[in-house]
């Protein structure tokens, strides 16, 4: 195994810990609905499941999700291949995001047929949707995805002229 495996596996490792360990605390000192405010009018922690995906959508299809996520691991394989993280940072620590995130669902959808949510924000007056640690390694990973393939865009346009 490639030193590059070994740092993909213990960081997806310790991110999947730390989503596992946040959703069993919940689980374990709330009951579903409950929510206790850390600051007023911004950020509470509502203990809440998820049957769906972002926004609910797609509520109670367990098997798309499993396809779904199948479907990333297969595209997580060939990720991996182009991995560096001395040449290429930013993509490599949006794949290692990207993996966590999905493996950190993934277990949630295969042990309880649903996601235990419990971070919830009102942002200007809108109550966004409630998500968990997973969650936010799938939407930083997919931004830092989105900025790496952005500035090879530049740095190849660029290096055209």
């Amino acid at each position: 195994m490639k030193k590059k495996h070994y740092i993909i596996l213990a960081s997806v490792l310790l991110l999947v810990l730390l989503d596992q360990i946040t959703k069993q605390i919940i689980v374990k000192t709330m009951d579903l609905g409950e929510h206790f405010t850390v600051i007023k009018n911004f950020f509470l922690i509502n203990s809440h499941r998820n049957t769906g995906g972002a926004w609910g959508i797609l509520t109670g299809q367990m098997t798309v999700f499993y396809l779904i996520t199948l479907i990333a691991f297969v595209l997580f394989y060939y990720l991996i291949k182009e991995v560096d993280f001395n040449k290429k940072l930013v993509y490599s620590i949006a794949v290692t995001l990207l993996i966590a995130g999905a493996i950190g669902n993934f277990i949630d959808r295969i042990l309880f047929q649903e996601v235990v949510d419990f971070l919830d924000f009102y942002i200007f007056g809108y109550d966004f949707p409630i998500f968990n640690v997973a969650d936010i390694n799938l939407v930083v990973g997919m931004f830092l995805f989105a900025f790496d393939i952005l500035m090879e865009d530049v740095i190849h346009a660029k290096n055209k002229d």
